[in-house]
Formats: structure tokens, C-alpha cells, sequence
């Protein structure tokens, strides 16, 4: 004779695990995006390492205009004659924010900031869709 779990048996597990997932779920949901806020800082501290590398070798941080990519060729060959021969990335290119933005590179009177837009691509926002800046890194 087959023995087999009644109905009453599986509804009761059913609702056992629904309570489980109601109690773990909003704690993973938000560990998530924490990580990714995070791994935003890890790369922003890895690509200010290059910029001063690039401003070591040449004596500047590359113009706002040519941007991260000075870091992956040399912008003005005249301009940069110590520019690392392989860049200043080891794979030759500058790594993307965990929503798969580039990173925005921007002088200031003080030097450079790195700025990530969020999860929503623009600026401002809360949370997830918070503005991430170099500043903010450093900060923590």
C-alpha cells in the first residue's frame, strides 16, 4: 500500500514556508542593493588609484573632456609623453557601476569626484536611486 501525505499535511508545509519567505525575504531584498552601494565604492577608490597613477606619471588628471577613457588609451600622446604603455587598467577597461552605467568623471577646484547615478540613471534620488559620489566614499 502507497502511503502519501493528505491534503491537510501539505497545506500546513505550504504555509510554514510562506511564513519563512515573509520573514527573510525583506531582509535579502535589502542586503542587495547595500552590496551594491558598496561594490560602487570599491570601484570608485580603484579608479581614483588610476587617475593618480595617470596624474604621477603625467603630472595632471586627464581633462574633463577625454574623460575615464584616458585611462584605458592615451588621449594626447604630445601632451602625455609618460603615459603608462598598457593604460592603467590591466584588462583595458574602465570598470561599469553595478546598474551597468559609466562612471561620471568630473574636475572641481579641489581635483576630481566620481560619480555614480543609482540604480534609476539620474540624478538625485533615495535608496536604491541615491547618487553615489568619491566623496561619499572616502566619507565612510
Amino acid at each position: 500500500m502507497k502511503k502519501a501525505f493528505s491534503l491537510m499535511e501539505l497545506m500546513i508545509v505550504i504555509i510554514i514556508l510562506g511564513l519563512l519567505a515573509a520573514l527573510v525575504m525583506p531582509n535579502l531584498i535589502g542586503k542587495s542593493e547595500q552590496a551594491k552601494q558598496n561594490l560602487v565604492c570599491i570601484q570608485m577608490k580603484s579608479i581614483k588609484n588610476a587617475l593618480d597613477m595617470f596624474k604621477l606619471d603625467n603630472g595632471s588628471y586627464p581633462e574633463q573632456e577625454q574623460g575615464l577613457k584616458a585611462l584605458v588609451k592615451n588621449p594626447n600622446p604630445e601632451n602625455y609623453t609618460n603615459y603608462a604603455p598598457d593604460g592603467y587598467f590591466e584588462n583595458g577597461i574602465v570598470p561599469k557601476d553595478p546598474w551597468k552605467n559609466p562612471y561620471i568623471y568630473v574636475q572641481t577646484d579641489d581635483g576630481i569626484n566620481l560619480i555614480s547615478l543609482g540604480a534609476n540613471k539620474k540624478e538625485g534620488g533615495t535608496k536604491e536611486n541615491k547618487d553615489v559620489t568619491y566623496a561619499d566614499c572616502i566619507k565612510q
